[in-house]
């Protein structure tokens, strides 16, 4: 159990509720409500191990630089390295089998979904749009999973991915503002790194205000009623919240902020876009 405990720290699993919960609200809409319950349990193995080969891939391909950053260094002994690099490949396969068993669509598209959310991990040694990777590797997640419902692509869950990926990026940038001069030092690129912190906290809000906007779009594509429109007053309310905090260059706030704002956008999400479904079908 330690060492069960001590992998589940080293990925940060508990970071899995950021992406979870667009995926599971692309589910349900697709769905017009709950799917199957082979859908449901698919897509949920397959963002478990996709996110935790990612997060393990990012460890293994960042281990020497988190040794030198002092908020990191310790993540590394709690694993061993060979033991990260089987681990990753495992999960990497039972990614690949979790969508096989969705439809041929997943399938084809799982090898590109893990070479996206696998590339971001090298991005910040070349480009200072690191963030936006990292949105991208996020905004697979809701795609995903309308692709699991439907079989085919449509305007919706994509607006929803763009959201995504502005909301993730936001939030990195505040989370980023940590390791600035760390970053600085060894050369590593990012927007804080580029245009600074105090302004890379204001890029975060135009970020968050168009994940917003986003948001409100894919409600309207996605003909979600009044109550999904209601949940995204939480939405705007975290959002606001965690920008405050940030503001205050308080670094452990910031981190509680970053946690819990995050936390409440994903599942005031989730919530909104179920709880819509269930009413249209009640009321239907």
């Amino acid at each position: 159990m330690k060492r069960i405990s001590d992998f589940l720290t080293f990925i940060r699993f508990s970071h899995t509720v950021f992406a979870l919960p667009f995926a599971l609200g692309a589910m349900f809409a697709a769905a017009d409500g709950w799917p199957t319950w082979h859908v449901f349990l698919g897509v949920m193995a397959a963002m478990v191990f996709a996110r935790s080969a990612a997060m393990t891939f990012n460890r293994i391909a960042d281990w020497d630089i988190d040794q030198r950053n002092p908020r990191t260094a310790g993540r590394h002994k709690l694993v061993r390295r060979p033991v990260a690099i089987g681990l990753c490949a495992a999960f990497s396969v039972a990614f690949i089998a979790s969508a096989g068993t969705l439809n041929g669509l997943c399938l084809a598209l799982s090898p590109v979904a893990l070479g996206v959310i696998f590339f971001y991990s090298f991005t910040k040694r070349f480009t200072h749009f690191a963030q936006l990777f990292l949105g991208l590797a996020l905004a697979v997640a809701p795609v995903g999973a309308w692709l699991a419902v439907t079989g085919s692509f449509a305007l919706p869950p994509l607006i929803l991915a763009g959201a995504v990926l502005f909301w993730v990026a936001g939030f990195d940038l505040i989370y980023a503002t940590q390791d600035v001069e760390v970053d600085r030092r060894d050369g590593l690129k990012s927007l804080v790194v580029w245009v600074g912190a105090r302004k890379a906290l204001r890029v975060a809000i135009v970020f968050h205000a168009i994940a917003f906007a986003g948001l409100v779009a894919f409600g309207v594509m996605g003909d979600l009623g009044s109550i999904y429109f209601l949940s995204l007053a939480f939405v705007i309310g975290s959002l606001v919240y965690e920008h405050c905090e940030a503001a205050r260059g308080d670094m452990a706030a910031t981190q509680r902020a970053f946690f819990q704002a995050n936390a409440l956008v994903g599942v005031a999400f989730v919530l909104g876009v179920l709880g819509d479904r269930i009413a249209a079908y009640g009321s239907g």
